[in-house]
């Protein structure tokens, strides 16, 4: 005999209609919580919204991001809000006693978050009505993540059963009929990606303040609120020449022949990629055929990428300058600055005003949305990785131009991320400028997903995207030559004795040069720096030291007097005495500086070509009459690299690949000359082709791939990257999302004179003697204020390896102090704080909170002219 299956609580119990379903809370001006829009009327406004955003979008570029019916799945993100758990909560949030009502007297609000919330409702409803490939998937995410529905369908009990989902099926008719469409249908899944970004995006503005009181008529706000967020179309001025945009008021800038040939290739989408010598103006090319592109109506806005927050900051004031030539006088000619230490650097409140640039934008996960923009290319790379409404990053950049600048510098890890994003950026009809000087042939290749033959130099290469995105691999490749005279030769000399160099960079500063030494580790330039400032200042020359070790605040204000002094603002002080400047990796990625005598730890080839690159960058530049464009590299002989790489290359064996430094010692050992741009090439080339290997090369290459003690091999590093791409994993949020690779976390380092905690209020006297105070109360400060003081602390910050890092400090012992009111410190569950702090005596030693030496292992320091520093070992 065969038993009967148990009817479910739901089975005989009815639904509320959706009708009556209500979507969200409203407080009304009296300050009651009551129901407010229904699902039905947020789905409409919603849908609505995404019409009319897919509208602001040029054509014919419209049809191919968003295939017919897109607007329909907005609109339905929110149908598994048609359920008893969800309107259980809403009334619970009204005050109502839901329990009393029959339909929702088994509702369980509180276990929601198991299926991933209202929105795992509708994606299981979405499989459940049988729509097409992606629709479920675009309605589950909407709030930015997988929802974990796997094992329930649609009218699954905690769904509510078969009544609720026949309702939830009635408001998608319901939808249908109002808008007037139906389900989309997706070719490829770059159209879904850019369609799961258009619902969120929707689903933010027809959320906020334009649609909250339920009794007003929300359709002639559905403009009004998309002009609010910012989305308004630029107005680009017509008819500019490369003169007019760059060189307005003198006008006498002509383009180079590089930049033209370049120009005369971009007449649209598809992957455009400049090789050419540092100086040659790759910048000024890349943002002009974006203008171009801007006026032709073949692109919607601008993301300049660039490698760090050093050299996106320096290029943000170029870009907003462009950015005044171009623009109309009704559009904001202010582009937004995107990477994680930007919001140091803004000036406005922290209203939501919504114009392209402010807060609304401000937001991590929308600040691509914004028609300009220049950052980091982390920004960019999130589009394609599996993080927190990465899809709202992709949804941002489809249409624009995106240049990436300095590709060469990324690591394989990056490097895989990068290639996807490139080949996602041409499937959503963006304009990719790639600009290199020092790219080999297998990275271009990669970049492009396709073989290509020149070894010129300089030169440009051309994939115009033929068509829609449906055959976007139905590419035309281009390689132009760019003719191009050598400048005057640069002389290298390879020197094993730094003791020599440290004279040579003496000797050339007290003759009057301008004097770049460039170290490949902190720890080296701040020995460097101290083995030549006393010497230095007693000639009566110059000396500074830059690098990432220093506070926000130092590190601006170092930056800020070289870069000008090297650069063409320095012009009228050059000659006023010698100048030594110290530094890291942070002085060879888009600086204009301009030295008269480079000395250099050796470093792979194309580092070596970048830091070339600021030496005698401009002809015109003035000089000391005993200058000579001169470079020497600090390096091992042949011999000793090959015997113990490690012992010969130092710490630069930590930064760097043993096999790579080797292969570039190789190729430079043979230079006594090096002429530009000519001398480029066959360097790049010689250093990274791929050859068969016999001992010790094999040695070497063989802990290249697969790694060693110091460093992660490249197929682990290239698998891990891969892992970060993948959609089928969890779904990661944006702070842990990895984009560069980092065989260790840094940590965050808080440097104060002192701190006290007084009578309402945690005192603390800063590095430069300013006193600031925490205010126990939290409404003590409007938000305004608050920013103001978080700005003032982070300024004080230091990142440093764990290994230098001060002793922890419990997290209750900083909450005490109430720094979790400006500081992240971490999870509940780690008692241990993310945030270090240390005090700086007037000796510059660090100690803890209780005047103890902060070091365990090292005795550690902070000096403004130095940074930090961990100085010796106590053992």
């Amino acid at each position: 005999m065969r038993l009967r299956k148990p009817a479910s609580h739901s089975a005989n119990i009815a639904a509320i209609p959706f009708q009556q379903c209500p979507a969200k809370t409203w407080t009304r001006p009296d300050g009651a919580v009551v129901k407010g829009r229904s699902v039905l009327n947020h789905c409409q406004i919603v849908g609505e919204t995404a019409r009319c955003l897919i509208e602001r979008f040029p054509e014919p570029m419209r049809s191919h991001l968003f295939p017919a019916d897109s607007e329909m799945a907005a609109a339905s993100h929110d149908i598994g809000k048609v359920s008893p758990s969800f309107v259980a909560k809403i009334l619970r949030a009204c005050d109502i006693d839901f329990k009393n009502l029959p339909e929702l007297a088994q509702a369980k609000p509180d276990i929601e978050s198991q299926w991933g919330g209202h929105a795992g409702v509708s994606q299981a409803t979405a499989n459940a009505l049988g729509t097409p490939k992606y629709v479920a998937e675009i309605l589950g995410q909407h709030h930015g993540f997988n929802p974990n529905v796997d094992d329930k369908r649609g009218n699954a009990e905690v769904f509510g059963g078969d009544v609720w989902l026949d309702e939830r099926k009635k408001l998608v008719a319901a939808l249908k009929d109002s808008l007037n469409s139906d389900w989309p249908v997706f070719e490829q899944a770059s159209q879904a990606r850019i369609v799961a970004g258009l619902t969120s995006v929707a689903d933010w503005i027809g959320s906020g303040k334009f649609f909250e009181d339920p009794t007003q008529d929300w359709q002639p706000n559905i403009s009004a609120a998309l002009n609010d967020a910012g989305f308004i179309k630029p107005t680009i001025r017509p008819g500019l020449s490369f003169t007019n945009v760059f060189d307005p008021i003198q006008q006498q800038m002509q383009p180079r022949k590089a930049q033209s040939l370049f120009l005369e290739q971009i007449t649209g989408p598809g992957i455009y990629i400049l090789e050419a010598q540092m100086g040659i103006g790759k910048t000024e090319a890349a943002l002009y055929a974006a203008y171009r592109l801007l006026a032709e109506e073949k692109a919607t806005g601008i993301y300049f990428a660039l490698p760090t927050q050093l050299t996106s900051n320096k290029i943000y004031d170029r870009f907003n300058a462009f950015l005044e030539q171009i623009l109309g006088p009704d559009t904001p000619n202010r582009a937004l600055l995107l990477h994680s230490g930007a919001w140091l650097l803004e000036q406005s409140d922290m209203g939501e005003d919504g114009a392209p640039g402010g807060a609304w934008f401000n937001h991590n996960k929308r600040g691509l949305l914004a028609p300009f923009a220049v950052g980091t290319i982390d920004q960019a790379l999130m589009a394609v990785m599996n993080v927190k409404h990465g899809f709202v990053r992709a949804f941002g950049l489809a249409g624009k131009v995106v240049i990436l600048d300095e590709v060469h510098s990324y690591d394989l890890y990056t490097g895989t991320i990068l290639n996807e994003l490139v080949a996602f950026l041409r499937q959503i009809e963006c304009t990719v400028i790639i600009l290199s000087a020092t790219l080999n042939q297998s990275r271009r290749a990669a970049l492009l997903q396709h073989t290509t033959t020149s070894s010129a130099y300089p030169l440009i290469t051309a994939a115009n995207t033929i068509g829609n995105i449906n055959n976007y691999t139905a590419t035309d490749i281009t390689e132009v030559t760019v003719p191009t005279e050598d400048n005057q030769p640069i002389t290298l000399t390879l020197c094993e004795d730094d003791h020599r160099a440290v004279e040579e960079a003496l000797l050339r500063a007290d003759q009057g040069q301008q004097v770049l030494w460039i170290e490949n580790t902190v720890a080296e330039a701040q020995q460097r720096y101290l083995d030549l400032a006393s010497r230095a200042i007693q000639s009566g020359c110059e000396i500074g030291l830059l690098h990432s070790r220093f506070t926000p605040q130092d590190r601006q204000a170092n930056e800020s007097r070289w870069v000008n002094l090297f650069g063409h603002t320095g012009w009228p002080q050059r000659s006023s005495c010698g100048r030594i400047l110290v530094g890291t990796q942070v002085l060879e990625q888009s600086l204009d500086i301009d030295a008269d005598f480079l000395v250099s730890r050796f470093a792979p080839t194309d580092m070596l070509l970048q830091r070339i690159g600021r030496l005698w960058r401009h002809s015109d530049t003035p000089r000391h009459a005993s200058a000579l464009p001169e470079c020497w590299l600090l390096t091992p002989t042949m011999e000793q690299a090959l015997t113990n790489p490690r012992s010969a290359f130092g710490l630069s064996a930590m930064v760097y690949a043993p096999y790579v430094l080797c292969r570039s010692l190789e190729v430079w050992q043979q230079q006594q000359q090096l002429r530009l741009p000519s001398g480029i090439r066959p360097l790049i080339d010689q250093t990274y082709t791929e050859r068969s290997e016999t001992a010790p090369w094999a040695t070497l290459l063989h802990e290249l791939k697969q790694g060693s003690r110091f460093r992660t091999g490249e197929e682990a590093q290239q698998a891990l990257a891969k892992l970060t791409l993948s959609k089928g994993g969890k779904t990661l949020p944006e702070h842990k999302a990895e984009t560069r690779y980092s065989d260790q976390d840094n940590h965050d380092v808080l440097l104060l004179r002192s701190v006290r905690i007084g009578s309402g209020e945690t005192r603390m006297r800063l590095l430069d003697g300013r006193e600031l105070s925490i205010p126990h109360g939290r409404r003590q400060l409007n938000n305004a204020g608050w920013r103001t003081l978080a700005v003032a602390l982070h300024q004080q910050l230091v990142r440093v390896s764990p290994a230098n890092c001060p002793d922890s400090i419990a997290k209750r012992t900083l909450e005490k102090l109430h720094f979790h009111k400006v500081f992240y410190l971490g999870n509940q569950e780690n008692e241990e704080a993310l945030l270090r702090v240390a005090l700086v005596s007037p000796s510059g030693e660090l100690q803890t909170l209780d005047s103890r030496p902060a070091g365990e292992k090292y005795t550690l320091e902070y000096r403004n002219d130095l940074g930090y520093r961990a100085l010796t070992n106590k053992e």
